[in-house]
């Protein structure tokens, strides 16, 4: 049972309702965005800047504004992308078959953006390399930031984590839910920097927890994307945290080593929220790739 005033969704930020247009270092970077009708639903999005295209996919659990601290820079060189996947942030939630590859070749389409560079944390990994390998030839680079893997056999205790989540939501708990995974071990090295601890739990705590307690009808590539890395021959730089959990440096690796044209570099001193954990170090190794693509 949660003990009073022991939501950590309520208390990392100093105890308030947290702001959901608040992250940190979005500086004042002029955006315009709006909505891309899906016929079944939409996709809230936002774009910046001009030059090539750069479309940044986020984490689970999670939405578009983990990417603040990557916003201001990219956008002074490129064209950022960022969107909310179905049933995060600010997009609907799914109703019907959908694909969230499918989504976001359709956002490129609708901003004319083909081919662009992706850039993709965690989960958003997953569905950058599911793009790559369905269309490589809307894909220039791909960045994968502490990357999941479709394929990959998962870990007991990540296995045994996500079943309390789960369980929580499904019963009717989402608090419970978000609770778990904000103080799921993923998270422990970024919520010693308040203010990324700050912006994750707003960004939880607005997290609408259907892919908990749904079938998500989004269908997964046969053969998965393991089994066929080295055909996806796609300049790519693969990014680890140093203290990220083992499932991920498994990935990492197997990912580095599996595909044809791949860099591996690890990002010190960060966990999974290497982007928002060391904006420095991640900005300055990303934008050295894209610039090299």
């Amino acid at each position: 049972m949660t003990q009073p005033n022991s939501n950590p969704l309520r208390t990392l930020d100093g105890g308030g309702t947290p702001n959901s247009g608040s992250t940190p270092n979005s500086g004042g970077t002029p955006s315009s965005g709006g909505s891309l009708d899906r016929g079944n639903g939409t996709l809230h999005y936002e774009v910046a800047g001009e030059g090539d295209p750069v479309l940044f996919i986020h984490g689970f659990g999670l939405d578009a504004d983990m990417w603040a601290p990557q916003w201001p820079l990219f956008a002074q060189r490129y064209r950022a992308i960022r969107c909310d996947l179905r049933g995060y942030g600010r997009s609907t939630m799914p109703q019907g078959a959908y694909a969230h590859v499918d989504d976001l070749l359709a956002l490129l389409d609708h901003l004319r953006s083909r081919p662009a560079h992706l850039v993709g944390l965690s989960m958003g990994g997953r569905y950058a390399l599911r793009i790559a390998q369905a269309a490589p030839e809307s894909v220039r680079s791909l960045t994968l930031a502490d990357t999941a893997l479709d394929g990959h056999a998962w870990s007991d205790e990540w296995l045994r984590r996500w079943r309390m989540m789960s369980d929580a939501a499904k019963a009717g708990d989402l608090t419970g839910a978000r609770e778990h995974w904000l103080r799921h071990p993923l998270f422990g090295p970024a919520l010693q920097q308040q203010p990324v601890a700050a912006a994750l739990a707003a960004m939880v705590e607005r997290y609408s927890g259907w892919h908990w307690q749904q079938r998500d009808p989004d269908p997964g590539p046969t053969p998965p994307i393991a089994d066929v890395l080295a055909t996806i021959s796609i300049p790519t730089l693969v990014l680890i945290g140093e203290h990220d959990l083992p499932d991920f440096q498994t990935i990492a690796q197997r990912v580095a080593t599996g595909m044809p044209n791949a860099q591996l570099r690890a990002i010190a001193g960060a966990g999974h929220m290497s982007n928002m954990e060391a904006p420095e170090q991640f900005n300055r190794l990303v934008l050295d790739h894209l610039a090299r693509h």
